[in-house]
């Protein structure tokens, strides 16, 4: 017997690889554990943080555990930096391992672990915490690009649950493929476009290919001597920053501009003021290379300094 509570709806972050399998994973186990067919719902950040909790009991994964979450028979699966001690909710939480691996090992724990969930699990994994030295990491982030590619709920139409059929799907061929020869057409053209923001960021632009391998050939190559790579988009007139390292330092500076994630994999949203890539340069750089005595927000140097053990 599982002492988990019936849920009425699981959900999860629309976003990625994670929210994706750890969000049917969870509809998996919920189906199991209590036959029935459970809702799965999927927002980003912004969306969900707007969303009302009208729901006496939910399951949720891969969204930043929160204080308005933690609410009788709610089950929370996350690995994301928080600062919110639950009261109410129940809150699995392990910043060492992505939500789909948290969620699998509930899943394991009634039987409904396989060969083929165990590859899946491992790729995103790797993928979502930027695993840079495991063997599998460019295959991995080949499966996260499944859905930055077709979206999260084209895939789930197209899999109708089975989460399996994703291992060595067409659709990765052709994901490969196109890394071939997409990311070297990408990385020469964000070699050229590197802006320097301060001593340990820089950002670059890369029109085509995956962001992520392309950021991580410039880190591996060390091709600019700042330690973190910021990437930028703009989404509905707000400006949205992810921010890769490889030894850690990218969570410092996640932090700094009020965001947060994993210490080699993490972003924020600039301030509803900035709207435009030009006026998060202006912002970036004034934020991170502070006057003393300014704006409160601290040094970088004092943000990495604070996360040093």
């Amino acid at each position: 017997m599982s002492d988990l509570p019936q849920p009425q709806v699981v959900i999860t972050h629309e976003s990625d690889l994670d929210g994706f399998v750890s969000g049917h994973l969870l509809q998996r186990l919920a189906n199991h554990l209590f036959d029935q067919q459970t809702l799965l719902q999927a927002w980003n950040y912004s969306n969900f943080d707007r969303r009302p909790l009208r729901e006496n009991c939910a399951w949720v994964c891969d969204l930043n555990f929160s204080k308005r979450m933690d609410r009788d028979n709610w089950l929370i699966v996350d690995h994301h930096q928080t600062d919110v001690e639950p009261q109410r909710a129940r809150l699995i939480l392990d910043h060492s391992k992505s939500a789909s691996l948290l969620c699998y090992e509930l899943c394991k724990e009634h039987g409904l672990g396989n060969e083929k969930l165990d590859r899946l699990v491992h790729f995103t994994n790797v993928g979502d915490l930027f695993l840079t030295d495991d063997p599998h990491f460019t295959e991995s982030i080949d499966y996260g690009s499944l859905i930055k590619q077709y979206m999260f709920w084209n895939i789930a139409k197209l899999i109708e649950g089975d989460l399996e059929s994703l291992v060595d799907h067409p659709l990765i061929e052709v994901i490969a493929t196109r890394r071939r020869i997409e990311n070297p057409i990408g990385y020469e053209y964000a070699k050229a476009h590197i802006t320097p923001l301060s001593d340990t960021v820089a950002m670059i632009e890369s029109p085509i290919g995956d962001t992520n391998a392309v950021v991580h050939q410039m880190l591996t190559e060390e091709i600019i001597s700042q330690p973190v790579i910021l990437t930028a988009v703009t989404r509905n007139r707000s400006v949205s920053v992810s921010l890769r390292s490889r030894n850690g330092e990218a969570l410092a500076v996640a932090k700094l501009l009020q965001g947060g994630g994993h210490p080699n994999a993490c972003g924020a949203t600039l301030p509803q003021t900035v709207q435009r890539i030009p006026d998060a340069v202006d912002y970036l750089k004034k934020t991170l290379n502070p006057n003393p005595g300014g704006d409160g927000l601290g040094s970088l140097g004092d943000a990495l300094e604070g996360l040093k053990v």
